[in-house]
């Protein structure tokens, strides 16, 4: 037993412990903003998530186990309790592995690298010994690094611009808490940092996945994949679609269309699905983010859709009960509450007026601090953070 009280301990956007109650109570409040469970007389379909324990990934699977039965496996890559407490996403899919249990979904959970090969030959040996083939596979991936399993190369991304200098705004927090606005300047990636990028955030590994499931026979007729990505606003563009990620989901969004060239003649599709503006893990190492949806958040209030709200309607048009929203370039939207030309102008000029004495009333940071802390378990609703929690618990069997 390792029971212990947990605090938020940490810097900036990184804490160093999570909280396991914390955690799971995250994960419940989600199961019910999914809504009403399916009726549970007929199996669901069988889906792969790629990144099930946190952030977008984490959401699809929820939406996709409470809304649609899916059985099948997620997979996540995390940290077990020692020194300090297991990661966020180790809690969180204990919680969603409970949740399946519950609704009675096959559904699994691997801990492990998901770009290696390994991990691709267990995960497909599970789906072909206990489904026989799949229908969806999500792909929502956020890594800092990357190791190619037939190189052997590792790759480091980079969160820089492309071309030139960059000078921004953006939100930092102090190891109180207490917000503060400051310019940072960026300098450009090089070619070999921008193609580092592009390894690690690209669409290689998507590709790779479809590749080991088609050469096992395994992609059932209609298989649809879609991996997540995201565009943003313009105020954010020289960081991210114009930098070194955007060059990275350049990529990814080639690939999808070589996938969906290759899955269109048995009845599938491959697409790259936008998501709006979210706080997560991921998103908050991007300078000049958190200051933009804590902006979003204050122009939109409770009209800001959650990514369980956009999970939700990923598999409606999954699914096909509803079509896919697709714009000129190929790409499924969800996105389109957040780009609305009315929601960007305001959110342009809180930007251009936001001032160190100005950030509390243009920006919404108590709710992006909340939300911050809530990734790691912390400020959660109904949760007792004076009480020793077990912080060493084992991964879902």
């Amino acid at each position: 037993m390792s029971e212990r009280i947990v605090s938020p301990t940490g810097r900036g956007f990184l804490l160093l412990d999570s909280h396991p109650a914390g955690c799971v109570e995250s994960v419940a409040r989600m199961r019910a903003e999914a809504g009403a469970p399916r009726d549970a007389a007929t199996p669901g379909p069988v889906a792969l998530v790629i990144g099930s324990s946190a952030g977008y990934g984490l959401s699809a699977t929820i939406a996709g186990l409470v809304r649609h039965g899916i059985r099948g496996l997620g997979i996540g890559f995390e940290r077990p309790a020692g020194r300090r407490s297991a990661t966020a996403g180790w809690y969180r899919t204990i919680a969603t592995d409970a949740i399946a249990r519950e609704l009675g979904c096959d559904f699994s959970f691997l801990n492990a690298d998901a770009f290696a090969d390994t991990t691709k030959t267990q995960a497909l040996d599970l789906i072909a010994e206990r489904f026989g083939g799949i229908d969806y596979l999500i792909y929502s991936v956020a890594a800092p690094r990357r190791t190619d399993p037939r190189s052997g190369d590792t790759y480091q991304s980079v969160i820089k611009p492309l071309g030139r200098t960059y000078v921004t705004k953006t939100l930092e927090f102090d190891i109180e808490g207490t917000p503060s606005l400051r310019e940072v300047t960026l300098e450009p990636a090089n070619e070999a940092e921008a193609d580092a990028t592009v390894r690690v955030m690209g669409g290689e590994d998507w590709s790779r996945w479809i590749e080991a499931l088609s050469e096992r026979g395994l992609l059932r007729d209609g298989f649809r994949t879609v991996a997540l990505t995201y565009i943003g606003s313009e105020l954010n563009a020289p960081i991210y679609r114009n930098g070194t990620i955007g060059a990275a989901k350049a990529n990814l969004e080639a690939t999808a269309r070589e996938l969906d060239a290759q899955l269109t003649p048995r009845g599938g599709r491959a697409l790259t699905v936008v998501n709006g503006a979210a706080v997560t893990q991921a998103s908050t190492a991007i300078p000049s983010i958190a200051l933009y949806v804590s902006m979003l958040r204050g122009e939109l209030g409770e009209r800001l859709q959650s990514p369980i709200e956009q999970s939700v309607q990923l598999w409606e048009q999954l699914t096909g009960a509803r079509p896919f929203d697709m714009d000129d370039e190929g790409r499924a939207r969800l996105d389109r509450w957040e780009l609305d030309p009315a929601v960007q102008a305001g959110v342009t000029k809180r930007w251009q007026a936001i001032a160190p004495e100005t950030v509390d009333e243009l920006a919404d940071i108590d709710w992006f601090r909340t939300q911050f802390r809530a990734l790691y378990g912390f400020d959660v609703p109904g949760v007792d953070y004076t009480h020793p929690v077990e912080t060493d618990q084992p991964w879902p069997a």
